[in-house]
């Protein structure tokens, strides 16, 4: 697996990427390891995860010094997750750090003593990771993405700045083993209200059933639009799915920024890099001798809405001005 050394200076400390130790004064180490299912190569994944390594050393943890934080960058592959998930359990770490719920399960797998932190886990009592909110119980505990009724606001959204939207298609994860059910029930509950069609693709070839639903809109002379549930299989094909609402000029609401600043029209959801700082003051706690069963899992307190005005010049749609007034941020 592919490594390399990133330095960053933070108040004139130095701090290696991802995990190469830098000889400083001979505290104990104590050992994080991070489980992210992305391409290293992402120009969105250093950012956060830069975010991630100064909230950590804010709160007293330098890598180098009195911490060595090693991170494994898989593709959505199941069998490449495991194994990097088995090489982080193998380093004996202090506390593990997983994306999203598929990671934590991977690595849940590999351990049940190991406290396991996720910055963004998706129905953590509903999929049985957890016994509860309040009080995980277990070794994971961390923060919600979502909740269930964002389905039907990214709708919403997609209405509003495309009134005309008739059929809409929903893109899962082929594997999604009922972790967007809430998700789903309220934006079926959306549209039936609406008089919205809904089309939930879930085939591991993205293009074909893109394809396929742009025939079937076209042949019924319906306007259609996109609504991207969050998941690292929507996350890793993002170019590809952008590239397709772009080809047949579909209006698409996606789960994060990211989408946004890669061309989507409309994001709505969390803070990646307020997920990852919110992370590292729970590993923070747990390094410091609290344990993760009694740590609560919190729920998103804010949604970021971006809107992308090139790429609603480029659909030929006007954003209402009622719609940009509550943008947390436009890209022009």
């Amino acid at each position: 697996m592919r490594r390399r050394e990133f330095i960053a200076l933070f108040g004139g400390a130095a701090v290696a990427w991802p995990g190469i130790a830098i000889s400083q004064p001979s505290d104990p180490l104590r050992r994080i390891g991070v489980l992210m299912a992305v391409s290293e190569g992402d120009a969105q994944v250093h950012p956060v995860l830069i975010a991630f390594q100064k909230s950590l050393q804010d709160l007293g943890w330098t890598d180098g010094r009195n911490a060595r934080i090693d991170y494994r960058f898989v593709v959505s592959d199941p069998d490449r997750i495991r194994a990097a998930a088995a090489e982080l359990a193998g380093l004996k770490p202090d506390v593990l750090v997983a994306q999203s719920t598929t990671e934590t399960r991977a690595l849940l797998e590999l351990t049940r003593t190991v406290p396991i932190v996720s910055p963004m886990l998706n129905d953590p009592v509903g999929s049985g990771l957890v016994q509860s909110f309040g009080r995980p119980g277990g070794n994971i505990t961390g923060f919600t993405n979502f909740e269930d009724g964002m389905g039907g606001k990214w709708l919403g959204l997609l209405k509003a700045i495309a009134p005309g939207v008739a059929s809409v298609a929903i893109i899962l994860h082929p594997n999604d083993e009922g972790l967007s059910a809430g998700l789903r029930r309220s934006v079926e509950t959306a549209a039936s209200s609406s008089g919205v069609g809904l089309t939930f693709l879930r085939n591991a070839d993205i293009e074909r059933n893109l394809d396929e639903f742009a025939r079937d809109t076209f042949a019924r002379k319906l306007n259609g639009g996109l609504i991207v549930f969050p998941g690292i299989y929507t996350g890793v094909h993002r170019y590809s799915i952008l590239a397709l609402a772009a080809k047949y000029k579909w209006p698409a609401i996606c789960p994060s920024r990211e989408w946004a600043v890669s061309g989507g029209l409309l994001s709505y959801g969390t803070n990646t890099g307020t997920a990852f700082r919110q992370a590292a003051e729970y590993v923070d706690r747990i390094l410091r001798g609290e344990k993760p069963g009694e740590l609560p899992i919190q729920a998103p307190t804010k949604f970021q809405l971006v809107v992308n005005l090139w790429a609603a010049n480029a659909l030929d749609l006007t954003v209402p001005s009622s719609l940009l007034a509550i943008a947390d941020e436009v890209i022009e």
